[in-house]
């Protein structure tokens, strides 16, 4: 197997790296960071709903459609990637996405606590300290090969991952911001300025390799070939036009965030025949949380609203029918135009 330890590259280039790798069907570990910040969106989602693209125009951050899916993020210097590529036949590469995840997350995890941060594994697919997030990861297939992507977060621009993103209102974004800065973690946060300093990118890029070599066996240090610069730059073409960038994804009615895995917030949208629901809360272990109901609809008595989002909250998402049938059969209670159906499409997730 070859380790491709580059360190900072082209924005770009930390993405088709592990593209052009796949396509070549090199089982490779590619070590990189990007040079300058840029957002990434997963495969299957739509741009103009997931990216505030006249903020990131105007301050000059491009944006890049991966073939791997997950969610919008923003990325820099401060996040060192993990980039594993595997043939799908490989007896190393385990059937379970679960297994998967826990086998492969595992030198990540090694890393961390050899820098001194007791790192957990949590299914399917986080690595965390405490109840924080401390990496993010993502599996796809490209070609005939399985895709592992992650990183190691030196630091972590809060504020800008939350401006980057397409949010219905400021609201929103300001809770955005608020949840990020509660559930993920980096490697300064934890061990303090000075004793993070000490942890550079090379030190890092060098543990990450030692890991992945007593996961998978020796690997060879390789730089980039005409081969593999050539299949870059091919992919280049396709994967940075407007035509890929711009391919239309899945399109929702409201907006989903996944924080970590168990932390998700949402807002969602509904037109009722009887008016606009717009539902706002977090999921939390399965549980609603903060849930705020809003809308141009009518409820009879005016302080129903307020019970049935008392009734949500803290109760699992599964039981979400089961609470409206009740909300509406302790009697008095009118919402015209609005029925149990209407409730569970903006509750449901």
């Amino acid at each position: 197997m070859k380790l491709y330890n580059l360190g900072k590259v082209p924005w770009h280039e930390s993405q088709l790296i592990y593209h052009a790798l796949a396509v070549l069907g090199r089982e490779a570990l590619s070590l990189v960071s990007p040079a300058t910040p840029y957002v990434c969106i997963g495969f299957h989602q739509d741009l103009k709903q997931e990216v505030d693209l006249d903020f990131c125009k105007a301050r000059g951050i491009p944006v890049f459609r991966r073939e791997v899916g997950g969610g919008a993020t923003y990325l820099d210097g401060d996040q060192l990637f993990f980039q594993l590529i595997l043939h799908r036949d490989n007896p190393a590469v385990p059937l379970r996405k679960e297994a998967f995840y826990r086998k492969f997350l595992q030198p990540i995890i090694n890393v961390y606590r050899r820098i001194g941060i007791p790192a957990q594994y949590r299914p399917i697919n986080d690595v965390i300290t405490g109840t924080r997030k401390i990496s993010g990861t993502g599996v796809g297939e490209i070609g005939e090969c399985v895709v592992f992507v992650g990183n190691l977060i030196q630091d972590f621009n809060y504020e800008m991952m939350s401006r980057v993103l397409k949010v219905p209102d400021e609201k929103f974004r300001d809770k955005v911001h608020k949840t990020l800065r509660e559930n993920l973690s980096t490697i300064r946060r934890e061990l303090g300025e000075e004793r993070a300093r000490q942890c550079n990118e090379a030190e890092l890029n060098a543990l990450m390799a030692q890991e992945f070599e007593k996961l998978l066996g020796p690997m060879q240090p390789s730089e980039k070939d005409e081969a593999l610069q050539a299949t870059m730059d091919e992919l280049g073409e396709r994967m940075m036009s407007d035509a890929w960038l711009y391919q239309k994804g899945r399109r929702v009615c409201g907006r989903d965030i996944k924080i970590r895995a168990g932390i998700k917030l949402v807002q969602k949208l509904h037109k009722a025949p009887g008016g606009l629901i717009r539902a706002d809360f977090e999921v939390r272990e399965g549980n609603f949380r903060n849930v705020s109901i809003s809308g141009d609809f009518f409820c009879f008595p005016e302080e129903a609203i307020s019970l049935l989002e008392s009734r949500l909250e803290g109760r699992p998402t599964e039981q979400t029918s089961t609470i409206l049938k009740n909300f509406y059969s302790e009697g008095g209670i009118e919402t015209p135009g609005i029925k149990v159906e209407d409730w569970m499409r903006v509750l449901t997730i």
